[in-house]
């Protein structure tokens, strides 16, 4: 009886019976065994219990009404969250993209110091080893200075080698560059020796230099030595005095058979010739040329001193003198 009032059924034509469902069987079968007053009656019966509940919910809903707006209260909130939510949501979807793109470039970032946080460590370990790198051109130097020249040449080799290996370092190129500024100043000082008053023993080692450093081929070495034995020559013969033209003449002929003799014999020790046919070890005519420039010197201050004197016994002293270097 209550589901047909919950339920009400749609009215229905007079002379028809509405069928019932499932939940209304049981009732469609209580009526069914019902006597004919029973059936006039039901109508008024049913009218009744309508009243009866209408009443009931109405006292329900006086009695609950704080609950009701409560949860009509509650129901607009969770709307209006709802509809906050969903429009926060699609922002939050929108910012997605960027997050990840932020995350990326975090993560880029942080390897990048990871990186250099490896090179530090790295650089930290190996401060003492770096440190002597960067202190091999002033070494050098001091070397070059005191004149430790076999020192130097190792630290050169060293350092070339280093050069060859990290082509790439930028820091390894810098210090091969100093380094090459110190081997050029060397070669300055060997060169230099050369044209000093020095004799075999230390030509040969300068020789030996020179020929470690790599920076002449043999016969540009044989053409270096012969012109800074030259230039040397040349100096002393220039610091003679030619106020006196008699011991000008006799002490540049000194000199000539002195100093010339020590050039050729230092010349012929260092640089053997070599009869292999092998051109860079072959004279090609230098020492020959050389001396022969020496002699044409000599004669052309012959030629312009000697009418400065006319007294014979002087003339025959640097006639004899002459004789004596040039037939030494």
């Amino acid at each position: 009886m209550a589901s047909l009032v919950s339920n009400p059924q749609p009215a229905m034509a007079p002379g028809f019976v509405p069928l019932a469902n499932v939940a209304q069987q049981p009732y469609v079968s209580e009526l069914l065994s019902f006597t004919l007053d029973r059936l006039h009656k039901e109508p008024e019966l049913l009218r009744v219990d309508a009243e009866r509940l209408r009443r009931q919910m109405q006292e329900v809903a006086v009695g609950n009404y704080r609950a009701f707006i409560t949860a009509a209260d509650a129901l607009q909130s969770v709307r209006e969250e709802v509809s906050s939510i969903d429009k926060h949501l699609e922002s939050l979807i929108s910012e997605v993209p960027k997050l990840t793109s932020g995350c990326s470039e975090f993560m880029d970032s942080a390897q990048q110091i990871l990186e250099k946080r490896r090179l530090n460590r790295t650089l930290l370990a190996n401060h003492s080893t770096l440190l002597d790198l960067l202190e091999i051109p002033q070494l050098m130097d001091t070397c070059v200075r005191n004149g430790n020249y076999d020192e130097a040449l190792d630290l050169e080799a060293f350092v070339l080698k280093l050069a060859t290996m990290h082509s790439k370092l930028p820091v390894i190129q810098s210090l091969a560059e100093e380094v090459r500024q110190t081997t050029q100043s060397m070669l300055s000082q060997l060169l230099q020796r050369l044209r000093s008053n020095i004799q075999l023993p230390e030509c040969l080692r300068v020789i030996g230099y020179l020929r470690r450093l790599g920076v002449f081929n043999e016969h540009e070495m044989r053409l270096q030595f012969l012109k800074c034995r030259e230039a040397w020559l040349a100096a002393i013969i220039d610091d003679l005095d030619q106020g006196n033209v008699y011991e000008f003449l006799k002490r540049m002929a000194d000199c000539h058979r002195v100093h010339l003799f020590d050039v050729v014999t230092q010349y012929r020790a260092i640089f053997a010739d070599d009869t292999s046919g092998n051109e860079e070890n072959y004279d090609g005519g230098l020492l020959f040329s050389w001396a022969m420039h020496r002699i044409t010197s000599h004669l052309n201050t012959l030629q312009t001193m000697l009418p400065k004197t006319t007294e014979g016994v002087s003339l025959a002293i640097i006639l004899e003198q002459c004789m004596v270097c040039w037939l030494h």
